[in-house]
């Protein structure tokens, strides 16, 4: 079936489209009314995000309130570690925080790759049901954790300012850090292999850590996996899915991230647009507004979207935030720039 609006991923695919493309990143949900009293209903984030109806739900609601030009599954970049065997809880206020970690070779044997289909299969069912349910009126984006984020959360046990425990690791024992990222890099790739297969349309790999790396450390641990999943993910399929690589804070790594065989490089707004297509020249390029310019008014929004427009051009380009829009942010705000993408 073809899609009814399927700019983006003509887009993504390198295609001259008539209108720049526009999503936001954590969109499903959190600033709507709506996605509060299903999660009220859910009882819980994990239970809404293991209940393939709750879940589809929610992907859709985004669609239907900014009009964007593309869903993304809802779900958490976390359920990787606990398909591997380290089960996590989401506290409110405080984040995710798993009760046990690894942090030796002897942990690493209490794990096991993920089985997909079957560890996952409340993902996947997610999927199918909200391509059912979408009815080919926009893309749906399925996603995953870039290994070293994952890596983060795992031998921390929650989130960190500075993940100091992590990159400990990284210094004093890199051969557990090295079989602890491949571990996670085979469950990422059979998971989003998995996640084409249920039906996504694209996929994106988010490294939301990888600013706290230094640019050889970088090199080290985190983009020889990150190639591996995209060597493997984008041609998994009879179909031609795009992947985007989005690194946050690693402006240091732009020209590498765009040697690997990804199709679109998302940036956050610390990376300079017109220096970001000089250094990533032959890619399609997402972002970077910065969330906090939706707590202006009507009026800002439009300007501070129009100038963003002018930086990235109209071609080779998906409108986005630089990162996850605040759960505060006032639903007509993100409806304004989604609009204001358009009208430009």
């Amino acid at each position: 079936m073809t899609l009814q609006n399927d700019l983006l991923l003509r887009t993504a695919r390198g295609e001259l489209t008539e209108r720049v493309p526009v999503w936001m990143m954590r969109q499903a949900g959190r600033v709507l009314p709506q996605y509060r009293a299903v999660r009220e209903r859910a009882g819980s984030f994990i239970t809404l995000a293991k209940t393939p109806e709750l879940a589809a739900e929610v992907t859709i609601q985004p669609v239907d309130a900014f009009d964007v030009d593309a869903a993304i599954i809802f779900s958490d970049i976390l359920v990787v570690p606990e398909a591997m065997g380290l089960p996590y809880e989401m506290i409110e206020s405080r984040g995710p925080v798993f009760p046990s970690t690894v942090r030796s070779q002897a942990d690493l044997s209490r794990l096991r790759v993920a089985d997909a289909e079957s560890d996952l299969g409340y993902v996947l069912d997610a999927i199918k049901l909200t391509k059912k349910e979408l009815n080919n009126r926009v893309p749906l984006i399925g996603f995953a954790g870039a290994p070293f984020t994952i890596f983060c959360y795992m031998t921390e046990g929650k989130g960190s300012k500075t993940f100091s425990v992590a990159k400990k690791l990284l210094y004093t024992d890199p051969n557990f850090a090295h079989a602890l990222l491949q571990q996670i890099t085979d469950s990422t790739i059979a998971y989003l292999q998995a996640q084409i297969r249920a039906g996504v349309d694209l996929v994106q790999i988010f490294d939301s850590w990888a600013g706290i790396l230094s640019p050889e450390q970088y090199r080290t641990f985190s983009l020889p996996y990150i190639k591996q999943i995209c060597d493997l993910v984008g041609s998994a399929s009879d179909r031609d899915i795009p992947v985007t690589v989005f690194a946050k804070g690693a402006f240091f790594a732009r020209h590498e991230i765009g040697q690997l065989s990804c199709d679109v490089v998302g940036l956050d707004w610390n990376m300079d647009p017109k220096e970001s297509r000089e250094l990533i020249p032959d890619r399609v390029l997402q972002g970077n507004l910065d969330p906090c310019v939706l707590y202006a008014d009507f009026t800002q929004i439009r300007a501070e979207v129009k100038q963003m427009l002018s930086n990235f051009g109209h071609q080779h380009y998906i409108a986005n935030l630089g990162h996850g829009i605040y759960p505060d942010t006032d639903p007509d705000k993100a409806r304004c720039f989604v609009d204001a993408v358009k009208e430009m």
